[in-house]
């Protein structure tokens, strides 16, 4: 890819307002792209992008996620970079299979929460599942967001550069006082390896996966799970998709309502026809 061409598209995404790992994201894409070809994406055409969407979509090897990344980003190349026509029937998106996500038992979340002995790792754990907060967004908690007078949790410019409020529970707000009577933190809740900057979203990853571990949990799990769990023991608690949404930060209800499909709320007295049989037989 021209180096040109690539300058302007990054000016580009910038402009549009795309976070710094969405422009890698997609510069990267567009650079195997143009790899692919061994040619500048601005000589390619129509047959070269269907070519390139149909070899990776028919490979074993690519995830669902990196298709989906690289779709957006020739879409944003040809459509804004190159200022292009774009046709969604010229270049069908792959469909991305629907999973559910896994989520965790209440029991298996404070087993995971006793695992924990480091104050630092068990307050990151509760704040992530006790507000429902994505790892980028604990890792970037500032001393200042934690209010309790409100017991609320103030996420600064989380995903579309969008601030919200979110819970603060009691527990959470337990833990976090034990926490900064051990680490006495200033500026940021959770910092990183010095105290003027913060924690990274690999970091909590890395914290979660050791706990994980000691708690001897075997399900393919991650700091998103504890997201996941909030939500759907919310809702199973009676709060409304509504209230859940904006917790969570989604624009739309749609993306909530995934955890519909989680709760047990609805199904936790259906008895299955196949018990039914063998009672009747029993009477």
């Amino acid at each position: 890819m021209m180096t040109q061409l690539r300058e302007k598209m990054k000016m580009d995404l910038e402009l549009k307002g795309y976070s710094p790992n969405t422009q890698k994201s997609y510069l990267k894409s567009i650079e195997k792209f143009a790899q692919y070809y061994s040619k500048s994406p601005e000589v390619l055409g129509a047959d070269q992008i269907r070519g390139y969407l149909h070899y990776l979509a028919t490979n074993s090897e690519t995830g669902a996620s990196t298709l989906d990344i690289l779709y957006s980003a020739l879409k944003f190349l040809y459509e804004t970079t190159l200022e292009q026509d774009w046709s969604i029937k010229k270049f069908p998106r792959t469909k991305r299979p629907k999973r559910l996500p896994i989520l965790l038992a209440p029991s298996e979340i404070k087993m995971l929460f006793n695992a924990a002995t480091n104050p630092k790792h068990k307050a990151i754990l509760m704040t992530l599942y006790g507000a429902g907060l994505r790892a980028s967004e604990v890792a970037h908690l500032q001393v200042s967001d934690i209010d309790s007078k409100t017991m609320q949790i103030r996420v600064r410019q989380a995903k579309g550069k969008k601030d919200r409020y979110t819970l603060l529970s009691i527990e959470n707000l337990k833990i976090l006082r034990t926490y900064w009577l051990h680490c006495k933190p200033t500026l940021w809740l959770f910092p990183g390896a010095t105290p003027d900057i913060p924690l990274t979203g690999k970091a909590v990853g890395l914290l979660f996966a050791k706990a994980k571990r000691q708690a001897n949990i075997k399900k393919s799990v991650s700091p998103h799970t504890l997201r996941h769990c909030f939500a759907t023991h919310l809702l199973e608690a009676g709060t409304s998709i509504y209230h859940i949404q904006h917790l969570l930060g989604h624009s739309h209800p749609k993306t909530t309502s995934v955890y519909i499909h989680l709760t047990r709320k609805d199904i936790l007295h259906v008895i299955s026809p196949l018990d039914r049989l063998f009672s009747e037989a029993n009477e």
